[in-house]
């Protein structure tokens, strides 16, 4: 064979790959970060085919042994890697050979690299969907600890961002806590697809050797092997579905974001946010800016730029592997990074948070906020509804013309209104009385946010167990 072509692969050739398409076609770059997944995966390789009589003990051994000096190179920064080997399975796959002679050749037999590299990405993927598990409990946590706190701290509830009725800060916490619930669920769900083994697959058609892919699958904690050889090199669905789970986190983020960046304004003034999470002006010295926040909010676009990147890339691709499948990495491994550095700079924050309650209590007295409970309180005493409704109406049209909240009126003037109307009204005129009387399951009653805290802690027991 040529020294000048691939000693990986290169027989069929007559000429050197050009320098620049060699460069163009590496990956090695971006996918050595799979270093640990490919030994591993490797490894395993090694006892099924030693197992089923393909490779001798001793050669198994000393193909495990060298992979292992391998990675601790590798980890101690003392690997060479070589764009001309292409990619992270080449370079390991020459270094073992390297060390251990001819033997290291002989672990390629019963696979390709369209087998391998699947088997890679799952086996990373697993890996970051058990942290990223872990931080979004973490995250829950601290809102739960937060909410806790607040559980009787009375804020203004919003819809279209006007006053609507009044809540509690710590049901609003765990709104957010939901959201993340389900995020979390997604992922434990994806991760069930992902933990499906491709390796036995080889190029396409599956392999002439004796394997037994389902003692590789047990080595290696996979549910199962991959049914189909065509499908297991081909299939990316499980990245695209980890991408758009993580785009639907990053969405919640960004909604949690967004209310962190105005309730830290000076406009409403609700929350403060520790120094050691915010950055100051160049020009202006009494800024103090919510970076955090609003820097996971702009991150979601990246996130979401990678999920159609992925959906795009997998478009009309014939069956089985083609070369289009190597710029799946890239934007999985963004995705992995932002979500990991998104929710690891939430899971710290989050518990830091300082409510501003006079000021949360204020804006709640603004806007009318217990018009509704005026509205259900006509309703307890007899008034059909639409009635009721335009009752209250009337009241609040008299109250912008008086500049007086409902509760700030007299009952000579709420009785104008409607004779219905008595000196009890006031119980429910009240904030307090307001969120006290939603005291049902997933209502912002203050016992009813404690209660929710218990579920809440519960549920991350059961996680944990």
């Amino acid at each position: 064979m040529s020294q000048k072509t691939n000693q990986q692969w290169g027989g069929r050739f007559s000429e050197p790959t050009d320098a620049f398409v060699a460069r163009f076609t590496a990956s090695v770059d971006f996918d050595r970060r799979l270093y640990k997944q490919d030994i591993q995966g490797s490894v395993a390789h090694a006892r099924m085919l030693a197992k089923v009589g393909v490779l001798t003990e001793d050669e198994r051994d000393a193909i495990i042994r060298g992979l292992g000096e391998v990675r601790v190179e590798i980890e101690r920064g003392e690997f060479e890697w070589s764009v001309a080997l292409e990619d992270v399975h080449m370079n390991i796959e020459a270094a073992l050979t390297k060390k251990i002679g001819i033997t290291g050749k002989k672990l390629h037999t019963g696979r390709s690299r369209n087998d391998q590299v699947a088997t890679d990405i799952r086996l990373y993927l697993r890996d970051e969907i058990d942290l990223i598990l872990a931080e979004i409990s973490r995250l829950q946590q601290g809102l739960l600890d937060l909410a806790e706190q607040e559980a009787d701290t009375i804020m203004p509830g919003f819809t279209h961002l006007q006053t609507a009725q009044p809540v509690t800060f710590g049901h609003h916490l765990l709104a957010w806590f939901e959201m993340l619930s389900r995020d979390y669920e997604r992922f434990a769900d994806c991760r069930k697809r992902v933990n499906i083994l491709p390796l036995g697959a080889a190029a396409l058609a599956g392999t002439t050797y004796p394997i037994d892919r389902a003692y590789t699958a047990e080595l290696l904690q996979f549910d199962a092997p991959a049914g189909n050889s065509l499908d297991a090199v081909s299939d990316r669905d499980f990245a695209i579905e980890f991408c758009a789970a993580s785009s639907l986190l990053l969405m919640h983020m960004t909604r949690m974001s967004e209310e962190l960046v105005l309730w830290t304004s000076a406009q409403f003034n609700f929350i403060n946010l520790p120094d050691r999470f915010c950055t100051g002006s160049s020009i202006m010295p009494q800024k103090k800016n919510p970076d955090v926040p609003e820097l996971v909010r702009g991150k979601s676009g990246r996130v979401y730029g990678h999920l159609m990147a992925l959906l795009t890339l997998m478009k009309s691709q014939p069956l089985a592997y083609n070369k289009d499948n190597q710029e799946d990495k890239e934007p999985l491994f963004d995705t992995v990074d932002t979500v990991k550095g998104c929710l690891r700079a939430f899971g710290d924050m989050i518990p830091a948070i300082e409510s501003r309650k006079p000021e949360m209590r204020e804006a709640a007295l603004r806007g009318f906020s217990t018009a509704t409970d005026l509205a259900d309180y006509l309703v307890r005493k007899g008034v059909a509804f639409r009635d009721a409704h335009e009752i209250v109406g009337l009241s609040v049209a008299y109250g912008i013309k008086t500049g007086k909240d409902l509760g700030e009126m007299t009952l000579e003037e709420l009785q104008q209104f409607s004779d219905t109307i008595a000196a009890d009204v006031f119980d429910v005129l009240t904030l307090e009385g307001s969120v006290a009387a939603r005291n049902h399951i997933g209502g912002t009653a203050p016992d009813q946010v404690r209660g929710a805290v218990i579920r809440g802690r519960d549920l991350l027991s059961a996680r944990a167990e």
